[in-house]
């Protein structure tokens, strides 16, 4: 595994370090300090499986930096990590395409938890947010108001899945489908929530089953 690990303080870079050793003990781990380096080392390294990027870096201010990543590299996959728990913060981050947001003051297990869950193609939503274990994205527990999304029932279904966190393939299991058949459920979803990814479609779900 290949990992771009961005953080302007060496300390911090040096813990994340000996996690991801536990992650995967034959990782591979690119450093970057600001937002120009961090740049830089992604086009040098195109074939890398992960970013770790903290928030507030040199370069740019707050959601900025994660925003241009997304841009210039939308293909690899960005887990913001930040001394920052403000709900906003978290939001923000998801809604500009990480597909995890993960607190600096996390317990190693909680991390380590995290990272598998976006390596296997899941979203990480820290428990400040709401969820309940932090493991998974939050989804509360009355989901009436998706009856009148315009999704048919069996969509209905998976999208109550898919916003609790779970992956295609777990979706396929428990609704007795085959993955393709999820994936055509999750591109009616998007179609019908006007989004583009699962980021964008659980943050969606999540706005319409909280509103008063």
């Amino acid at each position: 595994m290949k990992t771009l690990l961005a953080d302007d303080h060496p300390l911090m870079r040096e813990g994340v370090r000996q996690v991801l050793v536990q992650l995967e003990p034959q990782v591979e781990i690119i450093d970057a300090h600001d937002y120009p380096s961090l740049f830089a080392q992604t086009a040098a390294h195109a074939d890398l499986d992960l970013a770790l990027v903290d928030l507030n870096m040199p370069g740019f201010v707050g959601m900025q930096g994660i925003v241009q990543f997304r841009s210039r590299f939308p293909d690899i996959p960005l887990v913001v990590l930040s001394a920052s728990e403000s709900p906003h913060d978290i939001q923000s981050a998801l809604e500009a395409g990480a597909l995890g947001y993960i607190p600096k003051a996390a317990p190693t297990a909680v991390m380590l938890a995290a990272l598998r869950q976006v390596l296997a193609g899941d979203i990480y939503v820290p428990n400040c947010l709401g969820s309940s274990n932090g493991l998974h994205a939050s989804a509360p527990a009355d989901f009436a108001t998706l009856q009148h999304s315009g999704l048919t029932a069996r969509q209905l279904e998976v999208a109550r899945l898919l916003a609790q966190g779970s992956a295609n393939k777990a979706i396929a299991g428990m609704l007795d489908m085959s993955e393709s058949t999820v994936k055509v459920h999750i591109a009616a979803i998007f179609r019908v929530f006007g989004v583009t990814n699962r980021t964008e479609a659980v943050l969606a779900i999540q706005r319409l089953i909280q509103s008063p």
